[in-house]
């Protein structure tokens, strides 16, 4: 696969996060760890599935213990970093530090061997970044109160977790995106621990509900993972940070077309700005071509 499809492959996994406000919103009132197993098994059963097909594929599991720990820290780490975020600070302040992991996924990728890092890379990542705090102090003001400093802890640390493991995935190219089955599956098995240990069992009270959870599972928490790690390993990774800004932008936009919450400047201002970084970060690329 050429690097220019991997990177469209890893706007899929955008595409499909920026579903992911609304089909939770649609689960009701299903509690975050039991929400988290119930879609990784779903997005872990369909990457099996696939292997019918595919004789071998499973073969992809036997991966050696460094690559378990990174899949398992990028998927359940940093989900259970952010429901512990929301947990202990308010969720418009957590939301806007969790997204500082693109703009770590640009800067990380200096670290990268053959990767350069440029000014306007930066530059593009800051005005996405830039976007996100109008979108979200548009939603009403932002306010950084000291007792709720573990929280902001852990948001902090769910934005390096899933930067350092996108990066990371790089590192890794030659372990085959089957793999993200078994990171999924375990993910799930953790989460359900998890629910057990700290909440009490709420199901879909709807069919509407119950259709949410499975689409869920088949998009946001599960096909975009296996198109995440496919751009993240073949891909332009710090076009891929760059344009993960417009995931909360696009997702407040099918928020607001689905009745979920109401159309604001904000809105507009950030799609501006993010778009103006997009178009900073590619020119030295159209620069390139015109040489």
């Amino acid at each position: 696969m050429s690097s220019r499809a991997a990177t469209i492959t890893g706007f899929g996994a955008a595409a499909l996060w920026s579903l992911l406000a609304l089909f939770t919103a649609a689960t009701g009132p299903v509690p975050p760890f039991q929400l988290l197993a119930m879609t990784f098994a779903i997005g872990g059963g369909l990457g099996a599935l696939s292997w019918l097909a595919r004789p071998g594929a499973a073969a992809a599991l036997r991966q050696a213990p460094p690559v378990w720990a990174l899949g398992i820290a990028g998927l359940f780490g940093y989900h259970a970093l952010y429901f512990a975020a929301l947990k202990l600070a308010p969720p418009a302040e957590s939301g806007l530090i969790n997204y500082l992991w693109p703009l770590l996924i640009v800067l990380f990728s200096a670290l990268l061997p053959g990767h350069r890092l440029r000014l306007q890379h930066v530059a593009g990542a800051l005005l996405g970044f830039a976007g996100v705090v109008v979108l979200v102090a548009g939603r009403g003001a932002i306010e950084i109160r000291p007792e709720y400093w573990a929280g902001y802890a852990c948001a902090f640390a769910c934005a390096f977790v899933w930067a350092g493991y996108s990066v990371l995935s790089r590192r890794v190219a030659a372990v085959p995106t089957d793999a993200v089955t078994g990171f999924c599956l375990a993910t799930a098995a953790l989460g359900l621990l998890c629910h057990l240990a700290f909440e009490r069992t709420i199901w879909p009270e709807s069919p509407l509900q119950w259709a949410a959870v499975v689409a869920s599972g088949l998009g946001p928490v599960g096909a975009a993972f296996y198109l995440w790690d496919v751009g993240m390993k073949r891909g332009d990774i710090r076009l891929l940070g760059i344009g993960s800004y417009a995931i909360p932008v696009a997702s407040t936009g099918i928020l607001i077309l689905a009745g979920y919450a109401e159309p604001t400047w904000s809105l507009a201002l950030a799609c501006g700005l993010i778009a103006a970084g997009a178009v900073v970060a590619t020119l030295p690329a159209l620069a390139g071509r015109r040489r």
